[in-house]
């Protein structure tokens, strides 16, 4: 199976920023798809971005666009979360997800067959 490692995460004020970093092991990973998704505190997890490998198209949440960009280094099958502007309420979990297969909505978690262990975002106001 594939492993993902996310980091990145940490405390940072509103307004601030953070990158996130998803790196993916081995050596022939070939992946359809990363993204990424949240959970916060009491409630249920949710998708944020998502990118495809081969052609760099990009999926955003509402609550993210315009904020949030999501990028990809193939040669280091590593895929990056730029948060800017960052609010109270992304405070959260965040999770790298890779997809391995043409499947599905890159929305939507059932697309993804590997995960992260996860990094906590926090933001102060």
């Amino acid at each position: 199976q594939v492993q993902l490692v996310e980091s990145g995460g940490g405390l940072v004020q509103a307004g601030g920023s953070l990158r996130l970093s998803c790196a993916a092991s081995g050596r022939t990973f070939s992946s359809y798809g990363l993204g990424w998704f949240r959970q916060a505190p009491g409630k249920e997890r949710e998708f944020v971005a998502a990118i495809s490998w081969k052609g760099g198209n990009t999926y955003y949440a509402d609550s993210v666009k315009g904020r949030f960009t999501i990028s990809r280094d193939n040669a280091k099958n590593t895929v990056y979360l730029q948060m800017n502007s960052l609010k109270p309420e992304d405070t959260a979990v965040y999770y790298c997800a890779a997809s391995g297969r043409d499947i599905g909505s890159y929305r939507s978690e059932g697309r993804y067959d590997y995960w992260g262990q996860g990094t906590q975002v926090a933001v102060s106001s």
